[in-house]
């Protein structure tokens, strides 16, 4: 028999002995190590161009202009510290300031939920399951990818023009057209078409949040009795809603950021009689061919309160109408 007075059991560990580290890889060095150090300084040197550009192409600049337009300054002369007066004048004394203000707001409010309309039917249609889906899908896409390009805006004013495209086909059934583009009461509107037509970014964006939509929702609504427009209404817009403001808040951006149709279409004039007259043609104008650097300035620092308040708007008034899971 073994005396169990005989059995001695094994020592513990100390209590201040270091644990040991497993595992296969190499273990991290201590903080403040030579080898730690130059990691950081090898990772901090890397980050060295995306600094320079951040601050020498987005921050130098927006302080820049932050500081010029409180000041008189043409490019040429040195710049005039002048306080607000540019802002006072820009509200009280200017009335082609009012009139891109509003040009460009009818432009906003009529076009973007007319292209957004659409890029949602035309989504919905390709989500029937048509054969060659990324055909039609890319096809449908160029036209945001040239919209805002200065040959698509030369043809726009050539098929709008009074011996262009529209003209000839109205011809056709014995009505005399004119120059929409030279029409103070049209002008604006064939641009707003332009807008629609470059349908193509929303529609893919659209598309692929209906294809996130369980089907097993549509079966048990077919179950219930429900027809196509009642799914749509109960089903396909609220799980959309995300999607829908989602692409809202990018076009009203877009849109209000608009230069390039106007400009071409318009030959840089805003006219016919200012009807086509956007606010960043304004801004253009006042500060390339005015040379009123410090006004077009402060005309771009108020078209950045109106887009953020505006953006604010949408995210505030989001939670009334957009539908996130179980909760609105």
């Amino acid at each position: 028999m073994v005396d169990s007075l005989s059995l001695k059991p094994e020592a513990a560990a100390p209590a201040h002995a270091p644990a040991v580290k497993r595992g296969r890889g190499r273990p991290r060095p201590p903080r403040g190590s030579l080898r730690s150090r130059r990691e950081a300084w090898a990772a901090h040197l890397f980050l060295v161009p995306w600094f320079l550009g951040l601050f020498l192409i987005t921050i130098g600049p927006i302080v820049a202009s932050l500081y010029l337009s409180f000041t008189d300054y043409s490019l040429l002369d040195e710049a005039k510290w002048v306080g607000l007066d540019n802002y006072i004048t820009l509200f009280t004394e200017d009335p082609r300031f009012w009139t891109s203000l509003k040009v460009t707001t009818i432009y906003v409010v009529v076009s973007v939920p007319l292209q957004l309309g659409f890029a949602l039917g035309l989504a919905l249609l390709l989500d029937r399951g048509l054969r060659g889906l990324s055909f039609y899908r890319s096809i449908y896409y160029l036209p945001s990818l040239l919209g805002g390009s200065v040959a698509i805006a030369i043809l726009w004013r050539k098929i709008f023009g009074a011996d262009g495209l529209v003209n000839a086909v109205l011809a056709i059934f014995g009505i005399q057209g004119t120059s929409y583009v030279n029409n103070p009461d049209t002008a604006l509107g064939t641009l707003i078409l332009l807008h629609v037509w470059t349908f193509g970014a929303p529609m893919v964006i659209f598309l692929a949040g209906l294809r996130q939509i369980p089907g097993s929702y549509y079966e048990a609504a077919s179950i219930d009795g429900a027809g196509t427009l009642q799914q749509f209404k109960s089903i396909t817009l609220p799980l959309l809603t995300p999607i829908i403001f989602f692409n809202l808040v990018l076009e009203v951006i877009k849109s209000f950021q608009s230069f390039t149709q106007s400009f071409i279409v318009s030959n840089g004039t805003g006219g016919p009689t200012d009807s086509t007259l956007f606010y960043t043609l304004y801004l253009y104008t006042k500060g390339f061919k005015d040379y009123e650097m410090g006004y077009a300035s402060a005309l771009a620092w108020v078209l950045v309160v109106i887009i953020a308040g505006l953006t604010g708007v949408n995210f505030l008034a989001s939670k009334y109408w957009v539908f996130y899971g179980d909760s609105k």
